[in-house]
C-alpha cells in the first residue's frame, strides 16, 4: 500500500513511546475490564453484569460512614484475584483501614504497598514517580482514601506557621494532579480508585457536590455520589440500603441510580439491588407481600432468600435478564427503568 512507507517512516520517528497505528492500537482494542462479586455494582461500573473495573479514574463519593471505602475495596480485591501477579498501591490520608479490614475483603496485605500521604502535592509526586516507573504489562490498581481529606502544602505550611489565610491552592493542585495522572492511566491500563467526599450545595434545591473542584469532574471515568437509606426490622436497624447515583461514566446512562444493601454481618450484599430491577422487568413477581417468585413458577420466598446466588442462577440463564439491565442502564441502551414502582 502507498501509505505504508510514510507510515513507517512517521512512525520510526515519533519520540512517543506508544505510539501506533490506529487499527493495531492497544489503547481502543483491549479495554480490560475485571468484574466484581457484586452484580450490580458491575452494573455501576459498566453497564452490564458481566463488565466491572475498567483503566482510568473511578471516583467514589459521598458522605462520611458510606461504605465509600469497600465498595473501593471490592474493586481492588477482584483486581487481585483476577490477575496472581497483580499488586495494590493503597495511597492511605484516612488511617481508617487496619489490616484486618483488608482481610476482610480477601485482600493479602503483602500484595498491598501502603503509603501514607498528608498533603497533594506529595501524592502527587509520588504517584507521578510511580507511573513514570510502571510498565503497560504491570499489573497495579492504585486507590486513594482519601482526596477529600487531604490538605494541600500551602494549606499545611501556613498552619505549621500560624498563619491563617484562606486556601484557594488545593481545588488548583487537585486538579494539576488529577490532569496529570489521568494519561497514565489509560496509557499504562491502570484502574485507579479515589474515595472523596461530597457536600451539600447551599441553595434552594441543595444537591451533593463532589469535593475538591471541577479538576476531578473533567478526569474521571466514572464518578459515583453513594447515598443511603436504613434498612429497618421493626425499630432494629439491620444494615443500610445504598444507591449509587452515577454522577459521570464512559458506559453508563448519567444519572442510574443502582441500589446496593449492606448487612452489618455480612457487609455489602452480592446480589442486592437486583431485585427491584427484576420486578420492574417482570422477571420476578410478588404474589404476596413479603413474598417472592421467580416469573411463571410456584415456588415463593422470602426476602433473605433472593439475596443468594441460587434464586438468579435460573433467571441469568433461562432468560434474557442480562439483556434487559444492559437496555436499561448501557449509554445506548433503548429501555428506562423507573425503580421507584418496582
Amino acid at each position: 500500500e502507498t501509505y505504508m512507507s510514510i507510515m513507517d517512516k512517521l512512525k520510526k520517528n515519533s519520540k512517543v513511546e506508544y505510539t501506533n497505528i490506529l487499527s493495531e492500537s492497544k489503547f481502543f482494542t483491549e479495554k480490560d475490564m475485571v468484574p466484581t462479586d457484586v452484580p450490580m455494582m458491575n452494573v455501576a461500573l459498566s453497564g452490564t453484569t458481566e463488565g466491572g473495573l475498567a483503566p482510568g479514574l473511578t471516583v467514589l463519593a459521598g458522605p462520611s460512614k458510606h461504605f465509600k471505602t469497600s465498595f473501593g475495596l471490592i474493586m481492588a480485591s477482584a483486581y487481585l484475584k483476577k490477575y496472581e501477579d497483580a499488586v495494590l498501591l493503597f495511597y492511605d490520608s484516612e488511617f481508617g483501614s487496619p489490616q484486618s479490614y483488608f482481610q476482610q475483603f480477601n485482600i493479602d496485605t503483602s500484595r498491598v504497598l501502603h503509603t501514607p500521604i498528608t498533603n497533594v502535592e506529595e501524592l502527587k509526586f509520588d504517584m507521578i514517580s510511580q507511573l513514570e516507573g510502571i510498565d503497560r504489562n504491570d499489573r497495579v490498581i492504585i486507590m486513594i482514601d482519601s482526596v477529600g481529606n487531604l490538605a494541600s502544602k500551602k494549606e499545611l505550611e501556613d498552619a505549621i506557621n500560624e498563619k491563617s489565610v484562606a486556601d484557594m491552592s488545593r481545588a488548583k493542585a487537585l486538579k494539576g494532579l488529577f490532569r496529570m495522572v489521568t494519561p497514565y492511566l489509560n496509557m499504562k491500563n491502570i484502574p485507579l480508585v479515589a474515595v472523596n467526599h461530597t457536600y451539600k450545595e447551599i441553595g434552594l434545591f441543595p444537591r451533593d457536590v463532589v469535593s475538591g473542584g471541577t479538576g476531578i469532574y473533567y478526569s474521571a471515568d466514572n464518578i459515583w455520589i453513594i447515598g443511603r437509606q436504613q434498612d429497618k426490622k421493626g425499630t432494629e436497624i439491620q444494615g443500610y440500603h445504598f444507591i449509587i447515583n452515577v454522577e459521570k461514566s464512559r458506559y453508563v446512562k448519567e444519572k442510574s441510580k443502582i441500589p446496593i444493601s449492606v448487612s452489618w454481618e455480612g457487609g455489602v450484599l452480592s446480589y442486592s439491588g437486583l431485585l427491584d430491577v427484576a420486578m420492574a422487568g417482570g422477571y420476578v413477581n410478588k404474589p404476596s407481600p413479603g413474598w417472592y417468585a421467580r416469573a411463571n413458577e410456584e415456588n415463593k420466598v422470602r426476602h433473605e432468600a433472593t439475596l443468594v446466588e441460587d434464586f438468579w442462577k435460573p433467571i441469568f440463564e433461562n432468560t434474557d435478564f442480562k439483556e434487559y439491565i444492559k437496555g436499561a442502564y448501557q449509554i445506548g441502551g433503548n429501555r428506562s427503568i423507573d425503580l421507584e414502582d418496582a
